[in-house]
């Protein structure tokens, strides 16, 4: 298989290539970094690329599997971290240019889980900073290169912007983000690809440098939805350095995966939401309902008894409260060389009260048990993932947040899919959002994975990966 091949390969395909022994991971580790050294000067994904590192431990892979002793299906298989995963030893900047050179002290839960399973750290990706903001632009650090437009520079979507811009350009395989606000869901929709923002407590957060602990939440994003139940099956599970995923057992998605969704009832958003998103954003959802209709779903309508912008409202309170308690020192440092887009996010933080910010979590319960009993019957709540496609990069108006669709999912402790819809006239990714109750990833997984049976388009490459 040519390099171009390797680097845009599903996993699963790479996975059987190396179990078979039809493929090493030294090929393989080294498609992906001529790739990375040829692409990344434009499209700074990467805060740091591990290539000694990696061929290293390629080469221990592909030893262990000639010899038989391979760890698990996935070893062997590249995989890109965003740059808030601590790694011992390794530089975790938080998209933070005060952190440019502090190295992590211990390891994430999650990356061991990873290493343990054999799979390869190519690198850190680029982060907004504080993964505070949704656009994915770092003016401190540099806002990796959205590889749909070759000629001008767009939104990546954030925070988790460089895992985003790394899987859609083939700069790694799979990748993880994280998800406070839309953090995976709105990089994974701007740049084309499949993202899984996950229920809190099933995935662990220790060794996660945190944004709001009551919200934050890592999730793999991946090039289609069976990888990411793949990557997802991995990073799941209890851990007892994090007391949130403490009493959740573990729960395969992979079972279900491939059931179909003949006789699940879809509930299209109402009729008052769709004013926000664009008509080229809301002709790829009306074809992503009508489709998964055609494949024997029954498209509902549902009437929620709040609007996705109040919930949203809560979400932020919380995120900044929680966030400038945090980094309280740094913001209130106004020699800090801090991203100035930033700074008042979480320094809003600063004139929230104690009354606010409890007001806020004590209302989560109370519209958690709304919104459960109007999805009573229902299987999965459908929406645009963003408003729009990808904006120029110098026409973000900073001051509003391109997370409408999504932050009701974090507040209500939801798990939500991203995964590719269409295309605008531009030829830039529209995205369709599956939003399902707390704990029920594989059926966000399931619905998105028959979509993908019936369409292409998380099989397009962008103009930047030709």
């Amino acid at each position: 298989m040519a390099p171009q091949d390797l680097t845009f390969a599903p996993v699963h395909q790479l996975a059987r290539g190396l179990q078979q022994r039809l493929l090493s991971p030294v090929e393989l580790v080294e498609a992906f970094l001529e790739r990375i050294e040829a692409q990344e000067p434009k499209l700074h994904a990467y805060t740091e690329v591990f290539a000694a590192d990696a061929r290293q431990a390629a080469e221990a892979a592909d030893a262990a599997i000639r010899a038989g002793h391979a760890v698990g299906t996935l070893h062997g298989i590249p995989i890109a971290l965003k740059d808030l995963i601590e790694l011992e030893g390794k530089v975790v900047t938080g998209g933070c240019e005060v952190w440019k050179e502090r190295k992590a002290t211990r390891t994430a839960t999650l990356a061991r889980k990873l290493i343990a399973q054999g799979m390869i750290v190519m690198g850190k990706t680029h982060t907004v900073e504080f993964a505070m903001g949704g656009w994915g632009t770092n003016s401190r650090r540099g806002t990796p290169w959205n590889p749909w437009d070759p000629e001008r520079a767009r939104t990546p979507g954030g925070s988790s912007s460089g895992s985003g811009v790394a899987v859609a350009a083939g700069l790694a395989p799979w990748a993880i983000g994280t998800d406070t606000g839309g953090s995976v869901r709105l990089p994974s929709s701007w740049c084309g690809i499949t993202g899984l923002k996950t229920t809190i407590g099933r995935v662990s957060t220790h060794g996660v440098l945190p944004l709001s602990p009551t919200l934050d939440t890592p999730g793999p994003m991946a090039r289609n939805v069976e990888d990411a139940a793949l990557l997802y099956a991995v990073i799941q599970g209890p851990d007892p350095l994090d007391p949130l995923t403490r009493g959740l057992p573990y729960a395969d998605p992979l079972p279900g995966l491939k059931r179909g969704v003949r006789g699940l009832r879809l509930a299209r958003m109402p009729e008052a939401e769709r004013q926000y998103a664009s008509a080229e954003v809301l002709a790829a959802y009306d074809r992503s309902l009508a489709e998964l209709e055609k494949l024997g779903a029954g498209i509902v309508a549902v009437q929620l008894p709040f609007q996705f912008a109040d919930v949203a409202a809560h979400n932020l309170r919380i995120m900044a409260a929680e966030s400038y308690t945090l980094y309280h020192d740094l913001i209130d440092d106004d020699a800090a060389p801090l991203d100035p887009h930033v700074r008042p996010r979480i320094a809003a933080g600063r004139s929230l009260s104690a009354r606010e910010y409890i007001e806020a979590v004590r209302m989560r319960d109370t519209m958690k048990q709304q919104f459960a009993a109007a999805m009573e019957g229902i299987d999965a709540l459908l929406t645009p993932t963003t408003m729009t496609t990808a904006v120029p990069v110098d026409e973000v108006d900073q001051s509003k947040a391109p997370a409408h669709y999504t932050r009701f999912a974090n507040y209500l402790d939801l798990t939500a899919l991203a995964l590719p819809n269409g295309n605008d006239a531009r030829g830039l990714p529209t995205s369709l959002q599956i939003v399902c109750r707390a704990n029920e990833e594989a059926m966000a997984l399931r619905v998105g994975w028959a979509l993908q049976q019936a369409t292409d388009w998380h099989l397009r490459r962008p103009p930047l990966a030709a």
